[in-house]
């Protein structure tokens, strides 16, 4: 401020020299305090603009810390009530090592594919919250058609208004979420928008539908450049033969996922055995449906399916360059 000061009146005498001179040495004096009248009215008003802006420097800063201090921590979520009957499958999902692998964080914008029932919903809509954007992405209605044959009027109304619906189930999820898309329907809005896309164990019907390239098509569409896919997915043996890593089993072959997303541009940045499960031989007949917590197979066999646990899965994390 007395920098203010000394250059307003600085410049304030130099005007003044420019002009007639002082008949006297009152007249000077009257000058003389005219000139710092002006410059005092000028940094007064400096210092109430100067104010201002810090003010509302310091409300930004404010709102930010609030939003931040509101927000909760991944492991606060991973313990909310809400996932009390989420949490026995926490052992064979690893939900917490899974998004670190995948780098997700809560300020990020995640698109997550085929919410479902909410396992994922209710740790990513109140840890992505405060700060974050969380959207879903689901089948169009042809997939869904192809899935349930004998669909309802009343369920294929439900359906086709998901996009719209889905905010407020997530709502109750502890959302809330910003939005949700179609698979083959992304709009031109929501183009580059995303810090995440995240397929778990979402590929396989796709696939077997046909529509495995629109998968990863819509991925790339929705990725800011730098954006992260992550894959979580039933895997078939390496040598398994292709009608039996069609995704009707929901076990897909890993070379396959990979040879996908590197079609389109996306580059493997790491693979992890995080959600691996060495004991699932990944040859059950019935598919992974055998295993919990489906246990579709025969009475007889359900203990040998609890032993094993859930299915040997794949983790992927790629990148749009």
């Amino acid at each position: 401020m007395r920098v203010l000061l000394t250059s307003v009146a600085s410049l304030a005498l130099l005007a003044a020299c420019n002009g007639e001179a002082p008949e006297s040495a009152d007249d000077a004096a009257e000058q003389a305090g005219e000139v710092m009248d002006d410059a005092a009215d000028t940094a007064a008003e400096a210092g109430e603009t100067a104010t201002e802006e810090a003010s509302g420097l310091a409300g930004a800063v404010e709102e930010h810390v609030q939003a931040s201090m509101d927000a909760p921590s991944l492991e606060q979520v991973l313990a909310d009530p809400r996932r009390e009957a989420d949490r026995a499958r926490d052992q064979y999902r690893n939900p917490r090592e899974t998004l670190e692998f995948f780098g997700v964080e809560a300020d990020d914008t995640v698109v997550e594919a085929l919410p479902g029932g909410g396992w994922y919903g209710r740790i990513l809509a109140p840890w992505l919250a405060a700060e974050g954007e969380y959207y879903g992405l689901n089948y169009p209605m042809s997939v869904f058609e192809q899935l349930f044959p004998n669909i309802t009027d009343e369920q294929r109304a439900s359906l086709e208004g998901w996009e719209a619906s889905f905010p407020g189930v997530a709502e109750g999820w502890g959302g809330p979420a910003q939005g949700g898309y179609t698979f083959g329907s992304i709009p031109e809005s929501a183009a580059g928008s995303a810090d995440v896309v995240l397929y778990i164990r979402a590929l396989h019907n796709l696939a077997r539908f046909g529509m495995l390239e629109t998968a990863v098509d819509d991925a790339w569409t929705l990725l800011k450049p730098g954006g992260v896919v992550g894959v979580v997915q039933h895997r078939a043996p390496a040598d398994e033969t292709d009608d039996r890593a069609d995704g009707s089993r929901a076990y897909l072959r890993e070379a396959d996922i990979i040879a996908a997303f590197e079609a389109r541009g996306f580059v493997l940045e790491a693979s992890s055995e995080i959600n691996a499960n060495p004991n699932d031989p990944a040859d059950h007949d019935i598919g992974v449906w055998a295993l919990p917590p489906s246990l579709g197979g025969p009475e007889e066999g359900r203990e040998a399916m609890r032993a094993i646990g859930e299915s040997d899965r794949m983790t992927l994390r790629f990148r749009k360059p």
